[in-house]
């Protein structure tokens, strides 16, 4: 009887070490969770200094209409980058959208047209880009304020956003 109990504490103390690497092997990941989003990043140019956002990209008209829709937060330093084929006049809205947002609207040159600050969730009204554009910036509602950022800065877009020799 003592050889199968110390057959069995050998296997409990073995099990409990594999445990316990396993752990050490999950936490030591975690950092690397915790840190910034993963993504193509886009660059502000402020008066006040460079300012980077994580993006998603919004490339398809599905992934356009979806949007931000139907989340319940979006981190401080990320947001969505909305690509469209040409330049023109503009209009969001924020239905079916829980959480403020900044709608920053860039002319293809990369400069900022116009923010529509803190919207309004859940609103149908229509958000006007207030002149010709390429590119949508939806990041958390006051982040512009924040950062400092204002129409007419430059931004730097993530080369997959930008316009191939052939389109």
């Amino acid at each position: 009887m003592q050889s199968s109990l110390s057959g069995y504490a050998r296997r409990r103390r073995s099990a409990t070490r594999l445990a316990a690497l396993a752990l050490a092997a999950a936490l030591s990941v975690l950092p690397a969770c915790a840190g910034a989003p993963a993504g193509p990043r886009v660059t502000v140019h402020t008066g006040g200094g460079d300012v980077v956002v994580t993006v998603e990209l919004a490339l398809t008209e599905e992934d356009q209409a979806r949007g931000l829709m139907w989340r319940s937060e979006l981190a401080d330093g990320a947001g969505m980058l909305f690509v469209f084929d040409g330049e023109q006049e503009r209009a969001f809205w924020m239905r079916n959208t829980a959480i403020p947002l900044d709608i920053i609207y860039i002319a293809a040159d990369e400069t900022i047209r116009s923010i529509a600050a803190e919207t309004r969730p859940y609103s149908e009204q229509t958000i006007p880009s207030r002149g010709p554009c390429r590119y949508v910036l939806e990041v958390p509602g006051g982040w512009a304020r924040r950062h400092g950022v204002r129409a007419g800065d430059k931004l730097t877009l993530p080369d997959v956003a930008k316009p191939t020799e052939a389109s």
